[in-house]
């Protein structure tokens, strides 16, 4: 069964689309997962995407998979060799030509399945143009928000405390569920790598130091405080069997939504 965009010939897409599916489009980022995962977590956005719009289908909502868009929202890993990255600018043009596109033929069952918290205000700053404007309201589902969410009730809190953050869960259990053949897990180092400092201040996070307490924003990148990519859990208790867990619990919430874009009868209004 078809549900990329991309795999249905020109006599078939006019077909399917007169019927107005559900169109879900997928973005994620290209950037440092660690030394252990591949940079395109957008692959991963992809195949949720996929899985989601299968098992509507099997529940009789017709959903397509747009291209997905592989570059994020730059924020902090521009200090990655091979990261390719959107200006804020860039993305939210491109963004908007994506929805503009689909609204040209009536495809105005949108819902915007984000995989990067780098893009996630600037979708918001483009689907709210698109709603005050009348032309249609686009939610997004920020995957690896929800999934993070979710992992204290698969792995239990104490788990999820020690295997959350960047490069570990919960996208390192997803990675390891879809992917498993991309991941080099025996290339993380035995002992993470010191964070850094700036103006002589330890680091309280990315984007942030420490001062007699105080969090102080700066324009760092996440190679001061993280030089290894991974922050703050640890990605060797990932597993599989939580990322399938997570996949399950995503593809069931996220076909659940697109039956319920499919047979909302709004107008593109709040209220």
């Amino acid at each position: 069964m078809k549900v990329r965009m991309g795999e249905f010939t020109g006599a078939e897409a006019r077909a399917l689309y007169a019927r107005r599916p559900v169109v879900l489009l997928p973005l994620g980022s290209h950037e440092d997962q660690g030394p252990h995962a591949p940079m395109g977590d957008y692959l991963l956005a992809e195949m949720v995407a996929e899985r989601i719009a299968r098992r509507a289908h099997e529940a009789g909502t017709e959903a397509v998979v747009a291209p997905v868009l592989p570059f994020g929202k730059a924020d902090f890993f521009g200090a990655m060799p091979g990261g390719i990255a959107l200006s804020h600018e860039a993305f939210s043009l491109v963004l908007t030509e994506m929805i503009e596109a689909l609204l040209r033929h009536r495809l105005d069952r949108i819902l915007v399945l984000n995989g990067h918290g780098g893009n996630a205000p600037v979708i918001h700053d483009v689907t709210q143009r698109f709603m005050l404007a009348g032309r249609g309201i686009f939610p997004s589902f920020y995957l690896w928000k929800v999934a993070g969410a979710l992992l204290p009730e698969v792995v239990g809190p104490d788990l999820a405390r020690r295997s959350a953050g960047h490069g570990a869960d919960p996208l390192g259990s997803i990675a390891m569920h879809l992917s498993p053949e991309r991941m080099r897990m025996d290339l993380l180092p035995e002992r993470p790598t010191p964070p850094g400092t700036m103006l002589g201040l330890p680091y309280a996070g990315w984007g942030a130091v420490s001062f007699e307490g105080a969090e102080v924003n700066v324009p760092a990148e996440y190679d001061g405080p993280s030089p290894d990519g991974i922050g703050p859990g640890d990605p060797r208790l990932c597993s599989a069997e939580t990322g399938a867990a997570l996949v399950e619990r995503l593809v069931a919430i996220g076909a659940g939504l697109v039956r319920h874009l499919a047979g909302w009868g709004g107008e593109g209004r709040p209220g």
